[in-house]
């Protein structure tokens, strides 16, 4: 009798602890996160780092080459024959755009480690870990395991520093600013604002930098999961003061996550897609949208579709390509939708206040301009569009697998086919094929870059160089 009374005792115990476990998990399947202690590094006042690479005007120094993300050079020589050059093993998959700076190549990986590869030979000249990378079973939901660093970093010619968002357990955001010479850490600081719930959130977009600033875009995790809501943050390229911070004022979600990022204008203002938010009635929460904000992220104008609302219950909303900045003050937007608009950037119009609205395509990444024309990347294959005093008309349609982020190289179109992992080279006027090379298997959004004689493209196991002749 005792024994058992002992046995029976220990059951209850046993028990009393599991549920206190229990209670204090959200989600029992989801690790509990924890503190995160991260020491602000700073550049100096006036200071700049040594810079041993010699920065060039050709430089790709954020995601399609400029703040417009038009993905133009206009000097290219067009191809006969394209040739992998090199391929260049690293230590996790490459999902933001490459960047080049006086002939080295600065790439990210989902390891949280940067590098400069030699941009003729592939060969590494520096590398430097900035954290652990997060699995993605300690995440309510999403798709990338590790998650790392996924959004393209951006360089800056003022203190020789690249610039990336790194995901570190925890979970945690740190903005990391490395001297692009050495690869020693130079800038270091937490990059997730006030109320933010951390683990809910992703930094897919690509990082966008004026008026000294970095500026950060989040949005939610592949599922849609948890309590995140689209967010842009700004901090100064020496690391000091205060975040700034604006978030969509939706409910929940408005995610921004296209991955070429917040586009910026001349006067260096701030135009980000925002995708669908929970509210599905009422009064416009700002979702849905194109924004447009201030330097100091202020909300100053925005624009969305009629019906909204509507796109916001079928989750066919404008935040899956990011806005593209054209000549004349025009924007050109489309989404999941498969309808395109073109706006003005000084008034965007508010609720159906459109400049023009033609059925495109659906669309996902970023699109490219010389112009004239505007290159989308359809699910239904990349797709041309002329542009002419304002207005959009279709143009040539590629082949219904070639549906990458395109970028533009004198009078070619570079894309990807994610689905063979090919790199295709266009003829812009006509959309038949130059040439062509397999690269590897790549992310659904893998983008080229462009250099004199060579493209660069992100695999899921490094970089590959290609030679263009």
């Amino acid at each position: 009798m005792h024994s058992y009374n002992l046995y029976t005792r220990l059951q209850w115990v046993a028990m009393a602890i599991i549920l206190l476990v229990l209670a204090g998990c959200s989600n029992p399947l989801v690790p509990a996160s924890r503190p995160v202690q991260v020491t602000p590094l700073t550049l100096q006042p006036g200071a700049s780092t040594t810079k041993t690479v010699s920065p060039q005007k050709s430089d790709w120094t954020t995601y399609h080459y400029e703040n417009t993300r038009a993905g133009y050079i206009a000097s290219m020589a067009d191809p006969q024959r394209l040739t992998r050059a090199w391929n260049t093993q690293l230590d996790g998959a490459v999902y933001g755009e490459p960047l080049t700076v006086g002939g080295h190549v600065l790439v990210a990986t989902e390891n949280d480690t940067l590098y400069s590869l030699d941009g003729a030979t592939g060969q590494i000249l520096w590398h430097t870990n900035v954290g652990t990378p997060v699995e993605q079973s300690s995440l309510p939901c999403g798709n990338i395991s590790p998650l790392g660093i996924t959004g393209t970093p951006v360089y800056d010619s003022a203190t020789g520093l690249v610039f990336a968002v790194a995901e570190i357990t925890g979970p945690a955001h740190i903005l990391v600013g490395l001297d692009a010479s050495t690869g020693v850490v130079k800038v270091r600081r937490v990059a997730d604002p006030k109320g933010m719930d951390v683990v809910a959130h992703q930094q897919r977009a690509a990082l966008a930098l004026a008026n000294s600033t970095v500026y950060i875009a989040y949005g939610g995790l592949a599922g849609d999961c948890a309590n995140y809501h689209g967010w842009v943050v700004g901090s100064k390229t020496d690391g000091t003061g205060p975040l700034l911070s604006y978030q969509v004022p939706t409910t929940r979600e408005g995610g921004i996550w296209a991955p070429s990022g917040p586009a910026i204008d001349a006067a260096g203002r701030l135009y980000v897609a925002v995708g669908n938010g929970e509210t599905t009635q009422g009064g416009w929460d700002h979702s849905d949208s194109i924004l447009r904000l201030s330097p100091t992220l202020q909300l100053e104008d925005g624009f969305a579709p009629q019906n909204w609302q509507d796109e916001n219950a079928r989750d066919a909303d404008l935040g899956s390509m990011g806005p593209l900045l054209l000549p004349n003050g025009l924007i050109f937007a489309d989404g999941k939708s498969g309808l395109g608009y073109i706006l003005h950037s000084n008034a965007l119009g508010g609720v159906g206040g459109q400049a023009q609205v033609a059925q495109i395509c659906p669309s996902f990444g970023g699109a490219a301009t010389n112009g004239t024309h505007i290159f989308v990347p359809c699910t239904s294959g990349l797709r041309q569009l002329v542009l002419n005093a304002g207005k959009v008309t279709m143009g040539w349609v590629a082949s219904d697998q070639l549906t990458g982020s395109p970028v533009i190289g004198g009078n070619t179109i570079y894309a990807m086919n994610p689905s063979d992992g090919g790199l295709y080279a266009l003829d812009s006027a006509t959309g038949k094929i130059r040439a062509n090379v397999t690269v590897g298997q790549v992310s659904r959004f893998a983008t080229p870059t462009l250099a004199a004689h060579h493209i660069y493209v992100g695999t899921l196991t490094g970089v590959v160089g290609v030679s263009v002749e």
